[in-house]
Formats: structure tokens, sequence, C-alpha cells
């Protein structure tokens, strides 16, 4: 069934193009030398193009590049921040605990120096 499906698309596109191609030659509104010039200017500007659009696609790049970066480094710093709140958190819940279970303060339990930290 598919083989049937795509030798009809296959036909329909060889028509389609025989189609095309015809009604374009008879309804051309250059003669053939001069859209053969035409074509021939076209592909000798070809390069420049190419040379423009790749300038173009590198600047945008760059400028991608660097929006990443700053987006990167900012997600860092939040993530730095984070891991430092988490772990002052756990911290204190230890203390927390640490007093619940000996119904004293660890500080009290601590040498003096330690405090001073």
């Amino acid at each position: 069934m598919s083989n049937n499906r795509s030798g009809s698309f296959l036909g329909g596109l060889l028509v389609g193009t025989a189609i095309g191609t015809l009604t374009g030659i008879l309804l051309a509104p250059r003669t053939g030398r001069e859209t053969r010039q035409f074509l021939k200017k076209s592909a000798d500007a070809l390069p420049e193009l190419a040379e423009d659009l790749s300038s173009s696609v590198q600047l945008q790049a760059d400028r991608l590049s660097e929006s990443a970066l700053r987006n990167w480094d900012g997600t860092l710093v939040r993530l730095r921040e984070a891991i430092a709140a988490g772990l002052e958190a756990t911290q204190q819940e230890h203390q927390a605990l640490e007093t619940a279970e000996t119904g004293r303060s660890p500080e009290l339990d601590a040498p003096a120096h330690d405090n001073l930290l």
C-alpha cells in the first residue's frame, strides 16, 4: 500500500514539474538569452550573498552565546546562594535536633574557642 502511495506521489511530482517547466518557458517575460544573463549575474552574486549570510549568522550566534553566558552566570550565582542557604538551614536543624535530644544547647557543650568562629 505504501509503495502505491509513493508511486502516485512521485508520478504527480513529475507531472507537476513538467507542467510548471512548460508554463514557465511559454510565459517567460524575457528571451532565453536574457534569462541566461540574469541567471549568470545571480550566480555571480551568490558568493557575496553567502558571505553576508554567514556574517549575519555568526553575529547572531555570538549574541546568543553572550546571552547564554550571562544567563548561566546568573544561574550559578542563584545556585550557590541556594546551596549556602540549604547548608545553613541544615546546620540550624541539626542544632535544633541536638537541643531537643539532650535538652541542652549544643553551644554550652562546645569548647569556648569554637564559639569565636
